[in-house]
């Protein structure tokens, strides 16, 4: 962990994002390149082409931040790729946006432009996790020339559209009640950040969708001496809960979960480049409505054309923290065939 480095870098005129980064994405082939370009100055611009074609931008989930690449980034820096994850505003140590209740997911594909600008990468990979694959696949749509592939952990591509979960899910499901004005912030408010953490940890990692009876809150559905699951330490949790414990959650409740639903102007809702979906057989998001009809058989490919998905059958929604080895080996296999 020693090896990652970490900056800001600055949106506007005062919001600063937090950067995570390990490896230079730069092997032998760059180095003639390079020094090609010392004789050549004018070709430049294709050192950079070329560094871009090795570096990948990790976008995390709920409850996560960058911390949960971590596997990833040493693995995919081990094998010559330039490894960036960023917390997105108002998450982990990142500032807040000036309106955390206005948080769009705009804001999330404009601070990723923002950062492949800043750090001069004009074409990188994408992967994203839980909700963080939604802005990989709409980054594909909305800049395609920037991006070589994306792979996606546990959520396939579904079209931007009204959100069509109170018609099939009770009142109780989770994302209900997280979107629910107030409600959450009460639940939450009960525990400290890290406990909050713990009990979403847990939650996420069983095959079944999170659901409250009528009168339960959704912390209510883990016991407190429910262990965490074995390939998440306290370690991790601590650093998850302090992280969390200077953020809140109010950016994260914005953003997913109160914003679903939300439409894009798409020239095209099509995902060209080529993609990966990785999905843990036990994913209690395979459960969702219509999520299986996703993940498998031609409706997979109708609006990702060039798709191709693997299951890691004892995998759940944290596959990448709990199969690491197999999503690192996944991954590259993936980029070996697109770069």
């Amino acid at each position: 962990m020693d090896r990652i480095q970490h900056k800001f870098v600055k949106v506007g005129d005062a919001l600063n994002l937090h950067v995570a980064e390990i490896g230079s994405g730069k092997n032998q082939s760059n180095a003639v390149v390079f020094n090609l370009c010392i004789l050549l100055p004018s070709l430049i611009w294709s050192v950079l082409v070329f560094s871009g074609e090795n570096a990948v931008v990790f976008l995390h989930g709920f409850p996560e931040i960058w911390y949960s690449w971590r596997h990833q980034m040493i693995a995919l820096a081990d094998a010559g790729f330039r490894a960036i994850a960023f917390d997105y505003r108002g998450y982990g140590l990142s500032d807040p946006p000036p309106q955390p209740d206005k948080a769009t997911w705009s804001d999330i594909l404009n601070d990723l432009l923002h950062i492949l600008q800043a750090l001069h990468l004009p074409k990188v990979f994408l992967v994203g996790k839980d909700f963080g694959c939604r802005p990989a696949y709409l980054f594909s749509i909305l800049h395609p020339e920037m991006v070589l592939g994306v792979v996606t952990l546990g959520v396939p591509y579904v079209p931007p559209g009204p959100s069509a979960f109170h018609k099939f899910l009770p009142e109780g499901f989770y994302i209900l009640r997280w979107q629910e004005p107030g409600r959450a912030e009460a639940d939450f408010g009960r525990f400290d950040a890290k406990t909050v953490v713990r009990n979403v940890y847990i939650l996420f990692s069983r095959s079944e969708i999170p659901i409250a009876d009528e009168n339960q809150e959704i912390m209510d559905l883990v016991e407190p001496d429910t262990p965490l699951p074995a390939w998440f330490t306290e370690e991790d949790l601590e650093t998850y809960g302090a992280l969390y414990e200077k953020s809140g959650f109010q950016t994260a409740l914005q953003i997913p979960y109160r914003s679903l639903g939300k439409m894009f102007n798409l020239p095209d809702p099509v995902v060209k480049v080529p993609a990966l979906l990785i999905v843990g057989g036990k994913d209690y998001v395979l459960k969702f409505p219509g999520i299986e009809d996703l993940t498998k058989g031609e409706k997979a490919k109708e609006h990702v054309p060039n798709l191709e998905v693997t299951f890691i059958p004892e995998g759940t929604h944290f596959v990448q923290e709990q199969f690491p080895a197999q999503v690192n080996k996944f991954i590259l296999d993936f980029f070996g065939k697109h770069t």
